[in-house]
C-alpha cells in the first residue's frame, strides 16, 4: 500500500499540526507503535480519518514521537501532502512596571523660576491634542486628580482672560512628571515638536521625568515620527486602561 509519511518529531501535548493536501485523502495522526502496526497491515490506532478538506488540524493527544500519514486507501487518484507543527502562542507579555525603572522614580526636582500667579509645584504636566482630549486627556486628568495629584491641565487652571501658552510655559516649568499622549493628531500640530523637544531636554538633565502614552498609533508610526520616542518606556491605550496608566503613575510620582 502506497502512503506518506511525515515525522513530525517529538511532540507535546496540545500542539497542533497542520496538514496540507492537494485532493482529498486519509490522514492519520498516530505514535511510533501504531505506525508499526499500520505498515504490517494490523489493527492499529490514530487519530484522524477522511477529509477532502485542506488544511487539517489536528493536536496533538500526549507527549511522544508522532507520525502523520496520508493515504488513499479506498480512494482514487493521488494525493500530494505536507505537514508542520503551527507555532503556539508567545509568552506572556511581562512589561516593565514603571516603578522599576530608575530615571522614573527622581526626587528633589525644584522649578528653575517663580510664578507669581501659580504657586503650587505640580505633580503631572499633560501634552496632548485637544482632539485627544475626550478619550484619553481628560479621564487621565480626573484619574489625578482624585488620586490625590496635583495636574496641570488647561481644564483645571484656565479662567475667562487666561493664555493658554501662558499655562503651557508653567506646567513645562513647575512640573515633576512631563506626560505626552502621542497621536497622529499631536505629530500634526505645528506646535508639538516645540513641546516635546521641552520635555525631552528636561528629561535628559533631570529636572522632569518624561513618560510617553502612544494613542491610536502603531510603533512603526511612532519610529517614523520619533525613534528616540519609541525606545522609551512608555504605555499604550490599546494595552491599558486609563485607570490602569493612571493608577501606575500615582504610584510612581508617591515614592518620588
Amino acid at each position: 500500500m502506497q502512503f506518506i509519511r511525515h515525522d513530525i518529531g517529538y511532540r507535546s501535548r496540545g500542539e497542533l499540526v497542520e496538514i496540507m493536501l492537494s485532493s482529498g485523502a486519509n490522514v492519520r495522526l498516530m505514535d511510533s507503535s501504531s505506525l508499526i502496526s499500520y505498515k504490517n497491515g494490523r489493527e492499529h490506532y490514530y487519530y484522524g480519518g477522511f477529509t477532502n478538506r485542506s488544511p487539517v488540524r489536528l493536536q496533538i493527544p500526549s507527549p511522544g514521537h508522532w507520525y502523520v500519514v496520508v493515504d488513499m486507501q479506498g480512494l482514487l487518484g493521488s494525493v500530494r501532502s505536507s505537514a508542520r507543527i503551527l507555532p503556539g502562542p508567545l509568552p506572556k507579555l511581562r512589561e516593565v512596571p514603571l516603578s522599576s525603572v530608575p530615571s522614573l522614580v527622581q526626587r528633589n526636582i525644584t522649578p528653575r523660576i517663580n510664578v507669581n500667579d501659580k504657586s503650587r509645584e505640580y505633580d503631572v504636566f499633560i501634552s496632548h491634542a485637544s482632539e485627544d482630549k475626550e478619550d484619553v486627556v481628560r479621564p487621565l486628568a480626573h484619574a489625578f486628580s482624585d488620586g490625590g495629584l496635583k495636574v496641570c491641565y488647561d481644564e483645571f487652571e484656565l479662567s475667562i482672560g487666561d493664555s493658554l501658552n501662558k499655562i503651557i510655559d508653567i506646567g513645562l516649568d513647575r512640573s515633576r512628571f512631563g506626560i505626552v499622549v502621542l497621536s497622529r493628531f499631536f505629530f500634526g500640530k505645528g506646535w508639538a515638536n516645540n513641546e516635546l523637544d521641552e520635555l525631552f531636554t528636561r528629561a535628559v538633565s533631570g529636572e522632569q521625568i518624561l513618560l510617553p502614552i502612544w494613542h491610536k498609533i502603531t510603533k512603526q508610526e511612532l519610529i517614523s515620527y520619533s525613534p528616540s520616542l519609541a525606545e522609551k518606556v512608555g504605555r499604550c491605550t490599546a494595552t491599558h486602561t486609563i485607570d490602569e496608566i493612571a493608577s501606575e503613575i500615582i504610584d510612581v510620582i508617591r515614592v518620588a
